[in-house]
């Protein structure tokens, strides 16, 4: 069993841009970081030890957690960042998108919760989830995606309730629209009007009050806050929303 004075955390969907973004920060603020992510590593810097892994497969959740028990004796933070996103009409949507969606953006939440709460309780550890603000203010085409992350802004709330006892915190981030690949690959669903893709970009950032889209940067650094126990320590079972304005103003206007 491996011990580590650096605090520990695992980062999941690291690949990703916010993913990518987020192990940068933690190593910028000296965590030990693990990484999970479906792709294979390649010239990835910030992260001590990686694990490709497809996180809706249980079995494999289940021998990484296996193996983290064996490695580590504790554990300081999980941020759940992992998903994926099938844009369609509902009529459009298979069992199969619906159940990949779910599996993938949800369960993982739930089981490396469970399997690792010994490692999770010894380190009085943070979870951050990653909602998105399309739990609580959507548009049409993606609805298996808004409804997983709905589920997992409920579910944050219930493992914060059920952890508290523990000093296990539990929060969740609702980013607006990102510069991330996944947001790019959504932006032709139907709900902007511009062919080109600067024209969309530039389009959907005359929409939010800030005048732009975030960047994958600014979600980290609220992730790192939210998983330090000396700037958040009485922070748990909340949702913050990041996404320069853009819910706060009516639809109307």
């Amino acid at each position: 069993m491996r011990s580590n004075k650096n605090k520990i955390v695992i980062i999941t969907g690291v690949r990703g841009g916010i993913g990518r973004a987020t192990a940068k920060v933690f190593k910028e603020e000296n965590w030990y970081v693990i990484g999970i992510d479906i792709k294979k590593k390649a010239n990835f810097p910030f992260v001590d030890e990686f694990y490709s892994i497809d996180i809706s497969k249980d079995e494999e959740l289940k021998k990484f957690c296996v193996l983290i028990s064996k490695k580590h004796n504790t554990l300081n933070a999980i941020i759940n960042n992992a998903a994926i996103q099938i844009p369609k009409a509902i009529t459009d949507l298979t069992i199969e998108d619906w159940d990949k969606t779910f599996v993938t953006n949800v369960k993982p939440v739930f089981l490396l919760a469970k399997l690792l709460y010994p490692l999770l309780r010894k380190g009085k550890a943070s979870i951050v989830n990653i909602s998105s603000v399309h739990a609580v203010a959507t548009s049409k085409n993606i609805s298996a995606y808004v409804a997983s992350k709905g589920a997992v802004l409920a579910l944050t709330r219930a493992m914060a309730l059920e952890f508290a006892k523990d000093n296990i915190r539990v929060n969740t981030i609702l980013p607006g629209a990102v510069d991330t690949s996944m947001l790019r690959a959504g932006l032709n669903r139907g709900h902007l009007r511009g062919n080109d893709l600067q024209e969309q970009i530039k389009e959907l950032s005359q929409r939010i009050p800030l005048g732009r889209i975030g960047k994958a940067e600014e979600i980290a650094r609220t992730i790192s806050f939210l998983a330090d126990n000396k700037r958040s320590s009485f922070t748990t079972g909340q949702a913050i929303v990041i996404d320069g304005g853009a819910i706060a103003k009516l639809s109307t206007e």
